[in-house]
């Protein structure tokens, strides 16, 4: 999911990269932990930050549906695992 922000920030940015910043890293982190737990209990969960990098103003939403699309490379590995 992370991963997914810092894309969606870089092109809605003109290529900023906001990956370098441990600060804007972190502060992405926790809100997408609060977007996960939303997200088990409704099906779109919102991402609203004041300053994530350089000053810039970042919003998304998030569906339940993409969520799920991002974390299945995620799952079959645990699952390898698990098997394992």
């Amino acid at each position: 999911m992370m991963k997914h922000f810092v894309q969606e920030f870089r092109k809605r940015n003109k290529e900023k990269d906001s990956s370098g910043s441990a600060m804007a890293l972190r502060r992405l982190s926790t809100a997408c932990e609060r977007m996960k737990r939303s997200l088990s209990s409704s099906t779109q969960a919102n991402i609203e930050m004041d300053s994530l990098y350089d000053g810039i103003y970042f919003y998304s939403i998030i569906t339940r549906a993409l969520f799920e699309e991002l974390k299945v490379d995620l799952s079959g590995k645990c699952l390898k695992l698990v098997e394992k």
